[in-house]
């Protein structure tokens, strides 16, 4: 594994490093240990776990299953250390950098590629061979150059969520299944006037995996691919298609304003608070939504589609994925607990809790009696494939970011969508 970017941290380090300790305090509630200093006066190990995903599970789960982990495991104690996505990711790069990241963090397949270059997270593969642990049961693991840095501990698709009570007060009977229809039903919702929109496309520029989510998921459901033989191929008819489409219903007026600085979080608050007819988004927010706002009325469709399109549509996913920090001292014990967490039993569990696809091929989860939003997701989920162009992809977050710079001059009418993409197109080149 490369250390070259060691020696590059410089002068931002210890800012970097000052920006975690903050964070970290922050999300743990004021804790001060540090992953290196995880060992109690009485010799026990304590593992930092840093996390978007205790707030995102009903209260308390994730922490009733640390309890069960460290009852299983004498000696080893979990400190979890949680916050929304955008926090953690903050907090797990600036630990990256300053090398100080908790032992065990939550990861997205987006990150990995960075934190690999940088030297930050551990091989996994050794640990898995050290530990004898059989690698066939895990449902895909997530690499650079042969090496496995994460693990997706649970699968998450996102399908397309419709305010049933906002598409029916303008005139919409149905969620739409194809961009005319998505098209028209998005501009009535809007025209409903006051602050609802009929969209919601969150374009953040701190954090931008909204081009995953909600603008290359277009392309995804209808079959597209911005890449050819791995590689970018952003200037196709079918690309400039899918963006054009995007920015018609911008200049319609049929989406949220505030898009430019907009995050994931916020995009859910626009739906929950039913200001927003549709939006395309994790089916992790499902209980987060219902516990906000009982009374608000949604359903699951699959993402539209180009009208006429009868391929199997490809869905948008992302993981809760797992890896172990390098400069843990405490590798092994964090095996451990990724072990825990990827054992069939906990995960189908966890996966059930979730409401997400398990990373252990022998994890079932068990939706009886769950919200039959779930099992619609399930149903969308096996009539398509899951789709993620940017997993493994080197430097994607910067790919997403350089994507969302080039379309926000093209929505402020600063530039065409054909020139977007060519000066997007030779940005992404020079990453690969």
């Amino acid at each position: 594994m490369s250390k070259v970017a060691r020696v590059k941290r410089g002068a931002v380090a210890a800012i970097a490093a000052a920006a975690a300790i903050t964070l970290v305090a922050g999300c743990s509630g004021g804790s001060t240990e540090s992953s290196s200093a995880g060992s109690s006066a009485a010799g026990n190990v304590t593992l930092e776990f840093a996390q978007w995903w205790e707030p995102e599970l009903p209260a308390g789960s994730l922490r009733k299953l640390m309890d069960q982990f460290e009852a299983e495991n004498p000696g080893i104690k979990v400190n979890l250390l949680s916050g929304p996505y955008a926090s953690t990711k903050e907090q797990v790069v600036a630990g990256a950098a300053a090398g100080t990241m908790s032992d065990v963090v939550g990861l997205d397949g987006a990150w990995i590629s960075d934190f690999a270059k940088q030297g930050a997270i551990a091989d996994l593969g050794k640990l898995m061979s050290d530990a004898g642990y059989d690698q066939n049961q895990l449902t895909s693991q997530v690499k650079v150059e042969d090496t496995s840095y994460m693990l997706p501990v649970l699968n998450f698709v996102y399908p397309m969520f419709s305010n049933d009570d906002l598409l029916a007060k303008a005139g919409i009977a149905k969620a739409p299944t194809d961009r005319t229809e998505f098209a028209a039903a998005a501009k009535a919702v809007s025209a409903l006037g006051g602050n609802t929109k009929g969209w919601v496309m969150p374009l953040s520029l701190e954090a931008p995996n909204g081009v995953q989510n909600d603008i290359m998921s277009w392309a995804w459901a209808s079959g597209q691919s911005m890449l050819k033989d791995g590689k970018p191929n952003l200037t196709t008819p079918e690309i400039t298609d899918t963006v054009n489409y995007v920015k018609g219903l911008w200049d319609a007026g049929a989406i949220a304003p505030g898009s430019f600085t907009m995050k994931e979080q916020d995009k859910v608050e626009e739906f929950t608070n039913g200001r927003v007819g549709m939006m395309i988004d994790s089916l992790a927010h499902i209980t987060a939504i219902r516990e906000k706002n009982p009374n608000l009325k949604f359903s699951i469709s699959a993402v539209p589609s180009t009208d006429g399109f009868s391929g199997k549509r490809g869905i948008p996913y992302a993981s809760w994925g797992i890896g172990i920090a390098e400069n843990s001292e405490h590798k092994a014990e964090a095996w451990k607990l990724i072990q825990f967490l990827m054992s069939d039993k906990t995960n189908g569990a966890l996966a059930t809790t979730a409401n997400a696809f398990p990373g252990n091929k022998n994890a079932t989860p068990d939706f009886t009696g769950k919200d039959e939003l779930f099992k619609t997701a399930f149903d969308v989920y096996k009539s398509g494939y899951p789709a993620n162009e940017f997993v493994g992809l080197p430097v994607a977050e910067e790919l997403m970011r350089g994507f969302a710079e080039q379309f926000q001059k093209t929505l402020s009418g600063d530039q065409s969508v054909d020139d977007m993409l060519k000066k997007t197109q030779d940005i992404w080149q020079q990453k690969f």
